[in-house]
């Protein structure tokens, strides 16, 4: 190893004045967390520096030391951030490799700011701050697909296409309806990622090991300085807490079943079977032995990867059930998961949001679908109900019309009054009405339903969601 690579006292680490013999290599690289942790550069540097702010605060240390420390970090940051650091395995995670080299750059005065801290605070710090970051990035992408289908709603507004339950054709809708069910699942999804925003926005910081420290910190001050809204009250909950990435690994895990729900709809549509939609061919692949394949590839992997964000949720639920307070070397594993679900999300988001905003809307033949399948039958079964017969023997009636229809080959569409006054006298020469899929839509007029009416007070009241969303957005941008 060179000179450079060890720290001033010639140990191979930050805390090798303990032990007589260097840690073994293997069991060194078994341990090292930086190459996972080293993404959250940044944070560690804001939280060293606000660190070393209060430290001078308080008195503890003097203002040119707190001064050469916040100057050397910005050095090291902008090293980090040019690609030119030399990242050292034997510095374990990110915290040791900033500040080792941060105390090669300026001598005793980096030695000096772990003074008050331990890596269990620092490391508990760097990842709220860094998961605070990212979830922003989520909402965004949360925002961004929410307004794609918002769009599309509003572009394709009067295609009736059908309902299904149990994937079998049950009443006809507005599209637009459909996909306000899914922005409002999203909708769902920001508060959970708000949630998650607000478990992370605590401050850690001056909790030490896990019982506070004897020097005279303002951890309020340090607190605000990092931009969190308070501090976590109890020492020992606050270096051995992770229930906020629980928070947001459950946040990603719902969001993504959200998405894979959507992307199975989109591959369904876009069959040949149903060819509700025209997939664009930049969200499309082709085979490489039949030519005539236009394949939904990065919709199938919006829902294979599903699984293994919920996954990531598993893994740290397991990691965490049974450890004793405080801090425990587990907790290394807490944030390779929820990097790789926020990760996997923030893509997964765009790449849905593209599919999305491209799509060719083929309302033809969502027309078509929607006026075969007997979906009629309801509102001819409500049609009875009119006329004073009890909805369980209209259901009855018109389970038998449709089972005629079915072995005649007919819809109920083509059945003219005096066929239908024939089945049951209670028809009168306005049933045909009953059976127009226009009217059938129209007809839905309650808070939430599909008619026009109440799609178009659902879709303003979602612009009003979106607003709001987009306002909390732009306070923590």
């Amino acid at each position: 190893m060179a000179e450079s690579d060890k720290d001033l006292e010639g140990n191979d680490a930050l805390w090798g004045g303990r032990f007589e013999e260097h840690p073994d290599e293997a069991t060194q690289r078994f341990g090292a967390s930086l190459p996972v942790d080293r993404r959250m550069w940044k944070q560690d540097i804001k939280a060293s520096q606000a660190h070393a702010r209060m430290l001078g605060a308080q008195g503890v240390l003097d203002g040119a030391d707190v001064d050469a420390i916040v100057a050397g970090l910005d050095a090291v940051g902008e090293t980090i951030a040019a690609g030119t650091f030399a990242w050292n395995i034997d510095d374990e995670d990110i915290h040791m490799s900033v500040e080792s080299q941060l105390t090669r750059d300026i001598g005793e005065a980096g030695g000096r700011l772990h003074t008050g801290r331990s890596r269990n605070d620092q490391v508990a710090t760097d990842t709220r701050l860094y998961m605070k970051d990212r979830t922003i990035d989520l909402v965004a992408g949360v925002i961004g697909l929410q307004g794609a289908l918002m769009n599309v709603a509003d572009a394709h507004f009067g295609v009736v296409m059908p309902g299904y339950t149990h994937m079998q054709r049950a009443q006809p809708v507005l599209f637009s309806h459909h996909m306000m069910a899914y922005f409002w699942m999203l909708s769902r999804d920001f508060k959970r990622l708000v949630a998650a925003y607000d478990a992370a926005d605590a401050s850690p910081l001056g909790s030490a090991a896990l019982a506070g420290t004897t020097y005279p910190l303002d951890r309020q001050a340090s607190a605000a300085d990092m931009g969190f809204s308070g501090v976590i009250a109890n020492s020992m909950d606050a270096v051995s807490d992770r229930d906020f990435l629980l928070d947001l690994d459950y946040a990603c895990s719902v969001c993504m079943i959200h998405l894979s729900r959507m992307c199975e709809e989109l591959i369904l549509w876009s069959t040949g079977e149903f060819g509700f939609i025209t997939l664009s061919d930049a969200y499309s692949t082709g085979s490489s032995i039949m030519p005539q394949k236009k394949n939904p590839d990065f919709a199938e992997l919006v829902r294979g990867k599903t699984g293994r964000v919920v996954g990531d949720l598993v893994q740290l639920l397991m990691t965490m059930k049974s450890l004793p307070l405080a801090y425990n070397k587990d907790m290394q594993e807490d944030k390779e998961g929820v990097f790789d679900a926020v990760d996997t999300l923030e893509a997964c988001l765009a790449c849905v949001s593209g599919m999305v905003s491209t799509m060719r809307v083929n309302a033809d033949r969502m027309r078509a679908a929607a006026e075969g399948g007997f979906m009629a039958a309801t509102d001819l079964a409500d049609y009875l109900v009119g006329k004073g017969i009890p909805f369980r023997k209209a259901h009855e009636i018109v389970g038998e019309l449709v089972l005629a229809c079915e072995k005649q080959g007919r819809t109920l569409q083509s059945l003219t009054a005096a066929e239908l006054a024939a089945h049951c006298p209670e028809f009168g020469s306005d049933a045909t009405n009953a059976v127009d899929i226009d009217k059938i839509v129209a007809r839905r007029t309650t808070e939430g339903g599909t008619g026009h009416e109440a799609v178009k007070a659902q879709m303003e009241q979602g612009r009003s969601a979106l607003a709001g969303e987009a306002a909390w957005l732009s306070s923590k941008e």
